[in-house]
């Protein structure tokens, strides 16, 4: 199946996160990094048409010596943006890193609103990765390398106590009760604390040890590992997990396989591989192989009906969110690996971004997305008015 789509070229910013703020408006985050590079670290905000032509509305340069943006998540209903920009180098090294940031967009400006650190590592190339608003836009998630902190949104509020993993985080999804978050190894399930639910409190209510004693721990529930068709014998890491957005019992992830070491035997490809899980037994249902590249991205669409990846190999796919089936896929999509995918709430646009100073958009087709049963029963009921006609011809 082919879709239309149209690249765009933005001079001297690569870029690295991306989300919608309304159905037209779409926000990059990119830059030249906190390296030297002479290259200026910017949120911009497009108008994106249904036609795919963008037009600039606003542009955000941060501070000298901050990094750039590298994840984002925004709250439509609201506005607001909740991205990770790591301080300048001086203010990181006095430990004063106000890495997880929120912004307005109100009468086509962004406007900062909030600030707070929640990177402790002391590890001064550690930056905020993944960015997650809960469904009800409640609660945030901002995970570092291997830190995770449950924050109330929009006033970054604590709302559990900071988590530390083994393995490295790489994708976080919530349900209504359940966070998910993604490591190397395996899916670590925690439940979400009962006083989560409630509206956020302002920071300056409590203080020192007394609000550290009312911020509760994170309960773990399970540990799941990648099912066997994916690890085999060479093993596999994680690279992202989603929620189904309208179907909890539904999770979404993508393994790259980890290929072992022979000095006697050339290594195996590396694989990509896309789940189905079951979350209620946490059985994988649906396993497909993508590709002998790894996977670097992927999205969910809002209304629950197609998977979106970015491959190593530059490419940029669609697949059937129900039966993981190929639905369509932009060959060559950027000159580099894709670094960040997003859908506009309507589902009817996807636009992939690289660090090439590219993003692709993406007119998702009317027939995309649609009940494959549908389909099936449309070719089951051609075939079957084909053989009465046979039959009919046969005894005439």
């Amino acid at each position: 199946m082919r879709a239309q789509h149209t690249p765009h070229f933005l001079t001297a910013f690569p870029v690295y996160s991306s989300a919608f703020l309304s159905p037209t408006h779409l926000v990059l985050g990119g830059g030249g990094g906190a390296s030297r590079t002479g290259i200026k670290n910017k949120l911009r905000v497009y108008d994106v048409s249904e036609d795919r032509s963008i037009t600039l509305v606003d542009e955000l340069e941060l501070e000298r010596g901050e990094d750039a943006p590298m994840s984002m998540a925004t709250h439509l209903e609201a506005g607001t943006l909740a991205c990770g920009v790591n301080s300048a180098e001086e203010k990181l090294s006095k430990g004063e890193n106000e890495n997880c940031r929120v912004y307005a967009f109100k009468e086509q400006k962004l406007g900062l609103l909030q600030t707070y650190g929640t990177l402790v590592s002391g590890d001064l190339d550690d930056f905020q990765k993944v960015t997650v608003l809960s469904p009800d836009g409640k609660l945030l998630v901002a995970a570092g390398t291997t830190s995770l902190q449950l924050l109330f949104f929009p006033s970054l509020a604590p709302a559990a106590l900071a988590l530390k993993t083994d393995k490295e985080i790489y994708d976080v999804s919530f349900s209504k009760n359940t966070l998910v978050v993604a490591t190397t190894d395996n899916l670590l399930v925690y439940a979400l604390p009962a006083a989560a639910s409630k509206d956020s409190p302002s920071k300056n209510k409590k203080k020192g040890k007394q609000k550290a004693a009312a911020v509760p721990e994170l309960e773990l529930l399970r540990t799941v590992d990648a099912p066997a068709a994916v690890s085999g014998s060479t093993g596999s890491t994680f690279r992202a997990a989603r929620y189904h957005p309208g179907n909890s019992d539904i999770l979404y992830t993508i393994s790259n396989t980890v290929p072992a070491r022979s000095r006697t035997k050339k290594a195996a490809p590396r694989q990509a591989f896309v789940c189905k899980w079951n979350t209620t037994t946490w059985a994988a249902e649906k396993v497909r192989k993508i590709g002998d590249k790894g996977l670097t991205c992927f999205a969910v669409s809002p209304n629950g009906n197609l998977l979106a990846f970015g491959s190593s190999d530059y490419s940029v796919g669609l697949l059937d969110a129900n039966t993981l089936a190929p639905l369509l896929t932009i060959l060559k999509a950027h000159e580099f690996p894709p670094t960040t995918l997003t859908f506009n709430p309507t589902s009817r646009l996807l636009v992939s971004g690289s660090a090439d100073n590219s993003i692709r958009v993406v007119s998702v087709p009317d027939s995309v997305g649609k009940s494959s049963w549908a389909w099936i029963i449309i070719i089951l009921i051609t075939l079957l008015i084909a053989l009465l006609a046979f039959a009919v011809q046969q005894y005439a």
